[in-house]
């Protein structure tokens, strides 16, 4: 394959437009339009950005409890007393904040960070699942979410891990109706999920 340097005849250039190129959903062409656009940018807006990425990198981490995306440990959520003792499994961490927008739910959650997919090498294993069913004893939550996606991967991730809460005495859920099959939480409207979420029910 030929390098994009001999394309674009600027090797930072090149190598901007490989790194953009390697973020999820950008092709070549999206890759080389926004590389392009930092180019053109004033120098302080361009600093910024990479200031911004760097700040992400070096200051923000996965909550030892819950694994969503904080810059204290225990997150915010995890450490709040004012919280329901409900545990809402989602896949990612934009489920979360997809989640707390809708203001139906206050209980704390627990993030998998991907979902069951064979298909693309994905296993419980590689899941946040034991970690969740080690909070279960501790935390001995009133009800627990399965919030996964309504695909294929998310309705597998719930089903397994509804096998795997059920003998530990554990009200399993899964959000009602309301949210379209094949959906992803984080595009989901607030007041779509904000009905799923208060009309969930058991597994």
């Amino acid at each position: 394959m030929a390098s994009s340097g001999s394309q674009v005849g600027a090797r930072p250039v090149a190598r901007l437009i490989d790194e953009f190129a390697k973020l999820p959903g950008i092709g070549p062409k999206t890759a080389s339009r926004l590389a392009f656009h930092v180019l053109r940018t004033p120098r302080d807006e361009a600093t910024a950005l990479a200031e911004a990425i760097l700040e992400v990198k070096e200051r923000i981490r996965l909550c030892s409890v819950c694994f969503n995306i904080t810059e204290s440990d225990p997150c915010s959520i995890c450490s709040d007393p004012g919280r329901d003792k409900a545990i809402c499994v989602v896949e990612e961490p934009l489920d979360v904040v997809a989640l707390e927008r809708t203001g139906q739910f206050r209980g704390r959650y627990h993030v998998l960070h991907g979902a069951v997919s064979p298909i693309d090498g994905i296993g419980p294993e590689k899941l946040k699942i034991q970690e969740l069913l080690r909070r279960i004893p501790t935390e001995q939550p009133n009800e627990v979410i399965i919030a996964t996606n309504l695909d294929i991967p998310g309705e597998a991730t719930a089903n397994y891990l509804h096998h795997l809460l059920v003998p530990l005495g554990v009200n399993v859920t899964r959000p009602a109706s309301g949210l379209p099959v094949g959906g992803d939480l984080e595009y989901a409207d607030e007041v779509t999920l904000g009905r799923a979420l208060a009309g969930r029910r058991a597994l």
